[in-house]
């Protein structure tokens, strides 16, 4: 399995999506390799699971990095003394270059049944493994460069996509959203693209959890916004809607965590809807951070333009936090006790947060509703549609 970010060092949902997906097979008792780049000079690695499940781990000499474009790239490499810039690549092109002479070359020793890649950086990666031992090669995809760009895709990336897509012998896409933009933008048939969605390694909500999030009254409600500052995640419209409910329940605090380019431009917005008594900006967070956030917050919304699925909303629900999804997302096809909106429609958005402030009994409601959706998204669960893509594989 090439991948491209695994935990701990990731930056965004595709590494905790691959390390549920990879702890899910291996529950099924698939053997998993993964290779990934690492910055570090360390050849492999054994990952030990709290389950005492093991995973070989092979680690490539590589700067390359989750969401890295060229821009970034060069950024990144001015960083490192010049006798080394060699081995990483002068530039995006030449890293991935590099990535998939070593990671083929490292893998040449085993016997895989399956070569699993992860997003586009890897899939020539996949390719080369897959013909060097004869087996199939699944392409999975968690974000187009569509999705990432608003439609305005850098051509090198988007052709190393459609390659990934064209030559790969199946497709799994997160969600019906993305098989769309792959059936409709990238010219894939529909046949040979599966629906997987993701799954969640959370536990439903507590009953005490629950019923204590019904009994909280706060002077200071809380609504709040989890992810990367880009384009992409809906930022812009996160604080217009911010700003429409600011003028009705000015009480109301928002918090916006996460990173990104646009955290100035964020900021400043922030002060002209004049928010900045009212607009916490919390930065990267951890995850013990995350969650309580999640706990304390009254409500979670996610306005993404482009969400190919959108895990954030799971670890939501998973502390009894009443989502608002926007419907240009993969999550909302798994999630149907939760207030959807369409991206653009801020006012509309803004009733559904004032609604779930207002109406407490229809809070707790769709609380409730947690245990279900999530004891149906389990990575188990999911891990076996993928193992049974496979075993077609295999045996066709």
């Amino acid at each position: 399995m090439f991948g491209w970010e695994y935990p701990p060092f990731h930056l965004g949902g595709l590494g905790v999506a691959c390390q549920g997906l990879v702890r899910g097979l291996i529950s099924n008792g698939v053997k998993v390799t993964l290779v990934l780049p690492h910055e570090s000079e360390t050849n492999d690695a054994d990952v030990i699971f709290p389950t005492d499940e093991f995973v070989q781990k092979l680690r490539v000499c590589s700067l390359l990095q989750p969401y890295s474009t060229f821009a970034s790239f060069d950024t990144n490499i001015l960083k490192v003394p010049k006798n080394k810039r060699d081995m990483y690549g002068n530039n995006l092109g030449e890293a991935i270059s590099n990535y998939t002479e070593m990671s083929v070359k490292m893998t040449e020793g085993l016997h895989p049944d399956i070569v699993h890649c992860h997003d586009w950086m890897t899939y020539e990666a996949g390719r080369r493994a897959s013909v060097a031992h004869r087996v199939p090669f699944v392409a999975h995809i968690h974000a187009t460069e569509l999705d990432r760009t608003n439609h305005a895709p850098n051509e090198y990336i988007y052709q190393r996509e459609r390659m990934g897509f064209d030559i790969a012998d199946k497709i799994i896409a997160v969600s019906n959203y993305t098989k769309s933009v792959l059936v409709n933008h990238y010219g894939i048939s529909s046949d040979k693209i599966s629906v997987v969605h993701n799954g969640s390694s959370d536990m439903p909500p507590s009953v005490e959890l629950l019923e204590s999030k019904y009994s909280q009254k706060k002077k200071h409600p809380l609504v709040l916004f989890l992810g990367r500052l880009v384009t992409q995640k809906g930022t812009v419209q996160f604080l217009e809607m911010a700003s429409i409910v600011h003028q009705s329940r000015p009480e109301v605090n928002f918090v916006m965590a996460g990173d990104g380019h646009m955290f100035e431009e964020l900021v400043d917005l922030s002060c002209r809807f004049g928010l900045q008594d009212s607009v916490v900006f919390a930065g990267k967070v951890g995850s013990m951070e995350a969650k309580q956030l999640y706990t304390q917050a009254d409500c979670f919304v996610m306005p993404s333009i482009s969400e190919p699925f959108g895990l954030v909303a799971l670890e939501a629900i998973s502390h009894g936090t009443p989502v608002i999804l926007s419907r240009q997302s993969g999550v909302a096809e798994v999630v149907d006790d939760c207030f959807l909106v369409d991206f653009w429609d801020t006012a509309k958005m803004a009733d559904c947060v004032l609604t779930i402030l207002r109406e407490e009994p229809l809070a707790h409601q769709l609380r409730s509703y947690a245990p279900r959706i999530l004891n149906n998204l389990t990575w188990k669960h999911q891990a076996s549609h993928v193992q049974s893509i496979y075993t077609d594989l295999i045996h066709c």
